[in-house]
């Protein structure tokens, strides 16, 4: 008998998985093996690109499970580094071009720019560059001309998000499409999202369980509808130990432990 898959794990990583600080996931290694031993599933999900996540998947053993990149822009199938296709990249950068000027994307930047304006070593900065699926940049103009920009960006197709620091164009998709589309392809028992940060807020609310993760480093998220039931909580430890905590808990509150069964 084929079992369902009891849990599907939906992630952030910086600043949720990864420390903010120092990128170490390490506390939250025995969580991560606590779910392989039951079986779950775990989606990185996260803006970072493919060529970014894929060494970080290998890293923590979840190379069986596909990514969820460039903020949903975008897929990285599981059982692999991803694909050379920048196709849809490409396509992007023709239509930007197409557009009134004041737009600065990362193709317009050198590596070496990208990693003064991120904080990212160099070689990261270059990973952060093989964009396939949306292209982040800065916003040169003023306040007008940015939403004149903006118009003629949703009449070429493109989607327009702000973040903390980059605006970002892509031909739409966030990180709760990717995640209905898993969960229908998957069919877990049971969902849960973490994240950090206000890009992470339709995730939370997309997954059966919510979990907001600490990070002293970011303005904290408002309250959101599902808080005062206990669907979304938050984490009193930070990053990747806040993260592991909260999985341990929701594993007890579910009752999916090494000793309990996942089938009945």
């Amino acid at each position: 008998m084929i079992h369902p898959l009891p849990l599907l794990v939906f992630s952030d990583l910086d600043g949720t998985l990864l420390d903010h600080q120092t990128y170490d996931f390490a506390p939250a290694r025995p969580a991560l093996d606590a779910l392989a031993e039951i079986g779950a599933g775990v989606v990185l999900a996260s803006s970072k690109t493919a060529a970014e996540i894929a060494p970080l998947r290998n890293e923590m053993g979840l190379a069986a499970w596909p990514a969820i990149v460039e903020n949903g822009a975008g897929l990285l199938p599981a059982d692999t580094a991803g694909t050379d296709d920048d196709s849809v990249y490409r396509d992007i950068r023709t239509r930007v071009a197409r557009l009134p000027p004041g737009f600065h994307g990362f193709a317009d930047m050198s590596a070496q720019a990208v990693a003064r304006l991120t904080g990212l070593p160099l070689t990261a900065a270059r990973a952060a560059k093989a964009r396939q699926f949306s292209e982040p940049g800065l916003w040169k103009g003023d306040a007008a001309s940015l939403a004149t920009f903006l118009d003629a960006a949703r009449k070429a197709g493109l989607h327009a998000r702000q973040g903390g620091r980059f605006l970002t164009l892509s031909l739409a998709g966030t990180k709760a499409d990717r995640m209905g589309a898993l969960i229908a392809r998957y069919q877990p028992r049971a969902t849960v999202a973490l994240g950090d940060a206000p890009n992470d807020t339709e995730m939370l609310q997309t997954a059966d369980f919510g979990v907001i993760v600490k990070n002293p480093d970011a303005p904290a998220l408002p309250p959101l509808a599902g808080e005062a039931t206990g669907r979304i909580i938050r984490t009193d430890a930070p990053g990747p130990m806040g993260w592991g905590h909260a999985i341990f808990d929701l594993l007890a509150r579910l009752g999916l432990t090494k000793e309990s069964p996942t089938d009945g």
